[in-house]
């Protein structure tokens, strides 16, 4: 048994079970599921589920933020529902940027620990060298440096197998035309190929691999197709080397390393007009691309630089904000009255100084935007603080205090390790003042709270948004719908291609598919009304919506037209659960219909107290 076991059954039946999930990888900080049906999971229960921090629906992905124990929370979660490292079920439909974004967190996230553990090791011993411990010639210097530098002179490997993963082709072929592309015979020397002459470096690369792996997935299928069963498992991977390989020396490789290579100096020129300029903008807006989960892109920029041996300011620039955000939150912990605030508060800057800074923002200064734009404008200063300092990322590293030794530079590691305290005590002294003038504990309003609780007790009636025969969800066959995961209800099995709103109220939610459409009342009941079971797959196929979100709406009012006879030709069910989503407000929720029941648009369907 797991040491996150109820935590991680917790999060598996609140995304909508496991029949739900498609893939699930992690980073540093968090869970990152693709579910095939997002309106499943019920954010605000997992929110509120002790372990994690929030939730986010970002770059096509739903992401639980759990903090710097989700490499165990990860494996619990996995073993619990019977999935490896990523379980292969599909793919929902994402725009290119969502595409982009999940193929560079599949390819890179699983490489960032080991990455970060090796370049410790070489921050380590460059600590242990200059104190006079021992010398960059002795047999412990060599060991430790070659440790620390394997991953990076072998990129290709790890990369070649990642990617090949990703786009679910054989893993082990990945791996092998990355230890091919760093085969010591072939790199760096001439080599005379098809009447020409290839002299090229592929250790310690990052594109190449990426692309050639890329060419080989196509290949790899076509063979499988056409090669006898007998025989493909030795000749489709013979067959896919022999063509990808030389193809991708030849070729791909070295176009790949000039577009790496232009890219790497079109970043760095930016910093060439104004270092401290652009400290002042990355260290601005790093806690922004947080929020967004889009902060992967520049620590791909930064493996880039650091594995082709050219060292990197962009993203140390990003290294002691987390420090003017601890300081903030230690203000904040020291100067509230508030018992609540205290609580979260001082969890948050403890994990603060280890780099992992999620309860920092979505439990406090989220909460409370003055305060995280204020501290956006000190994380600007602090990245510009470091621009000025001369401090660049020689190599990977852990967060927060252990990412200081990625900022030592090996030539002079002394020097860097005093410019790295500076910056991160002016960080943190500047967030701490900062904080300890502006806040103040927020005027409670506990009237405000009594009337809301007082009008969502009062009774309200929920008309049937369809016509047709009602069932209990007990009986629907899905797990987060019959186990009343996401509130409780009663089901309709429509008998007519229409859905009315149940009540005057506002459209909360409209799914893109058109399948599933979320409403609240003008009392505050919010309902989803979900039409049928997996129709998220038909891709908003025989939908047709009549409303917007935002719209206000009228009982009776047509929502939504589906054609019952072509979606039931697809092989899918069309029971539609109806659903008051926060259930937890109301003392109960009546079903006013039996089991088997004709029901028609507009007859009372659901009486809540």
């Amino acid at each position: 048994m797991g040491k996150y076991d109820l935590l991680a059954k917790d999060i598996i039946k609140k995304v909508g079970g496991k029949d739900n999930i498609l893939s699930l990888v992690h980073c540093v900080t968090r869970l990152r599921f693709q579910l095939k049906d997002e309106s499943l999971a019920d954010d605000e229960a997992l929110k509120q589920t002790e372990g994690i921090i929030t939730v986010m629906r970002s770059s096509g992905q739903y992401q639980v933020v759990i903090g710097n124990h989700v490499p165990q929370v990860f494996a619990d979660v996995c073993r619990i529902a019977n999935i490896s490292s990523e379980k292969e079920g599909g793919q929902k439909k994402m725009s290119f940027r969502e595409k982009s974004l999940d193929l560079i967190s599949g390819i890179m996230m699983p490489a960032i620990g080991i990455l970060c553990a090796c370049g410790m090791l070489k921050g380590l011993n460059s600590i242990l060298s200059y104190l006079g411990l021992y010398s960059n010639e002795d047999g412990i210097y060599i060991l430790l440096n070659a440790i620390g530098d394997s991953i990076f002179y072998f990129f290709p490997v790890v990369i070649g197998y990642n990617t090949a993963k990703k786009i679910e082709m054989n893993p082990f072929l990945g791996l092998i035309i990355g230890a091919a592309l760093c085969y010591p015979t072939i790199n760096g020397v001439d080599v005379p190929l098809f009447g020409h002459v290839i002299n090229a470096t592929y250790t310690s690369t990052l594109l190449p691999v990426i692309l050639i792996v890329a060419i080989a997935k196509p290949l790899e299928k076509f063979f499988n197709r056409v090669i006898p069963d007998m025989v493909k498992t030795f000749i489709t991977p013979m067959l896919v080397l022999l063509i990808s390989v030389p193809l991708g020396y030849v070729v791909i490789g070295p176009l790949a390393n000039m577009l790496s290579n232009g890219i790497s100096q079109a970043v760095l020129s930016v910093y060439k007009i104004s270092p401290i300029a652009a400290g002042f903008l990355v260290g601005g807006f790093w806690q922004v691309m947080i929020v967004f989960g889009v902060h992967i892109v520049l620590v791909v920029l930064c493996i880039t630089n650091i594995i082709s041996g050219t060292p990197d300011p962009i993203l140390a620039f990003t290294t002691f904000v987390t420090f003017t955000t601890t300081g903030m939150v230690l203000a904040m912990w020291l100067k509230t009255k508030d018992k609540s605030l205290k609580q979260i508060a001082l969890p948050a800057w403890i994990s603060g100084f280890f780099g992992v800074t999620e309860p920092a923002i979505y439990g406090i200064l989220l909460p409370r935007m003055k305060h995280f734009v204020i501290s956006c404008l000190c994380g600007a200063v602090a990245g510009a603080a470091t621009a000025a300092l001369g401090l660049k990322y020689h190599t990977m590293a852990g967060m927060g205090l252990f990412e200081i030794p990625a900022l030592l530079d090996p030539a002079q590691p002394g020097v860097s390790l005093v410019r790295a305290v500076i910056a991160a005590g002016i960080s943190l002294v500047i967030g701490f003042v900062v904080s300890f003038i502006t806040f103040k504990d927020e005027e409670p309003s506990q009237t405000k709270g009594e009337e809301i609780v007082s009008e969502k007790c009062k009774k309200e009636v929920i008309a049937s948004p369809l016509s047709g025969k009602v069932k209990p969800l007990s009986q629907i066959n899905d797990s987060a719908f019959s186990n009343e995961t996401l509130g409780k209800g009663i089901a309709v099995t429509p008998s007519e291609g229409k859905v009315t709103a149940p009540f005057n109220g506002t459209v909360m939610m409209l799914f893109p598919t058109k399948h599933a459409i979320g409403f609240m009342s003008d009392q505050g009941c919010e309902v989803i009304i979900h039409i049928g079971m997996d129709t998220v797959r038909l891709d908003g196929k025989y939908f047709e919506a009549h409303v917007k979100e935002g719209d206000k709406v009228k009982k009776g009012d047509l929502l939504i037209t589906f054609d019952i006879d072509a979606i039931e030709k697809e092989g899918y069910s069309l029971d539609t659960p109806v659903i008051v989503t926060n259930t937890n407000d109301y003392m109960d929720i009546i079903a006013m219909m039996e089991s088997g029941s004709t029901v028609h648009c507009g007859d009372d369907l659901i009486t809540i107290l």
